[in-house]
């Protein structure tokens, strides 16, 4: 299985061309105020046009109004929503679009595998469980957490594709897909010069981290 790769708070058009000549599957907006990686949906548009076909745009969004999310739809037409806050099913599934639901490893009520499956099969409308780590704030945390908190999710049988986010970049990525073989790594500051402003070389280099430990497990 191939790991797919999507570059998460783009807020650049070389950014944009970065990661599309890199090769990743998906391109992530974060529509969050409080994040220095905030789009308004106008902004959001204009970079969405520069995005070829076959590589998906997500939205993400922190406890949003209806409005806002509907604001997004219109304007951006992203491929899926990412909920990152405290949605519940209800709220993920509202606007009929497929959706992604993120998770904080390691946060209150979350902190254990047990707990965290049982809190992921809720949200089994979801394209896919995003599992980031868990820190005071909302949207990415820029650090790792226990993978050993995946081990009942990664067995339960209703489990939804695994993504893999927190604290990840070139160096260690490819450790993170040989450990738990997600279906996606998701990266934002660990291909970042500062907050919002990404490193084509380093967007290059996480790619190619990912894929390299891909082509070892299919070796092994």
């Amino acid at each position: 299985m191939r790991t797919r790769i999507k570059i998460c708070g783009l807020t650049r058009e070389q950014d944009i061309d970065a990661a599309v000549a890199a090769g990743v599957d998906a391109i992530g907006f974060v529509f969050y105020p409080k994040s220095k990686r905030c789009l308004t949906p106008t902004r959001a548009a204009q970079l969405r046009r520069m995005v070829p076909a076959f590589v998906d745009v997500v939205a993400l969004f922190v406890n949003a109004q209806e409005a806002e999310v509907q604001a997004v739809l219109d304007q951006v037409k992203p491929e899926l929503l990412q909920f990152h806050g405290d949605e519940t099913p209800q709220d993920c599934a509202h606007y009929g679009h497929r959706f992604l639901r993120a998770f904080r490893a390691g946060a209150p009520g979350l902190d254990t595998a047990e707990n965290l499956a049982s809190t992921c099969r809720a949200y089994g409308e979801a394209a896919g469980w995003l599992f980031d780590s868990y820190s005071a704030g909302y949207g990415g945390s820029g650090h790792g957490f226990d993978y050993a908190l995946l081990d009942e999710v990664r067995a339960d049988p209703v489990s939804r594709p695994l993504i893999l986010s927190g604290g990840l970049n070139a160096e260690n990525v490819g450790q993170a897909v040989e450990l738990v073989r997600p279906w996606a790594v998701d990266v934002s500051s660990g291909v970042e010069l500062e907050q919002g402003i990404k490193s084509s070389d380093r967007i290059s280099f996480f790619v190619a981290a990912a894929q390299a430990a891909d082509a070892k497990l299919k070796g092994n």
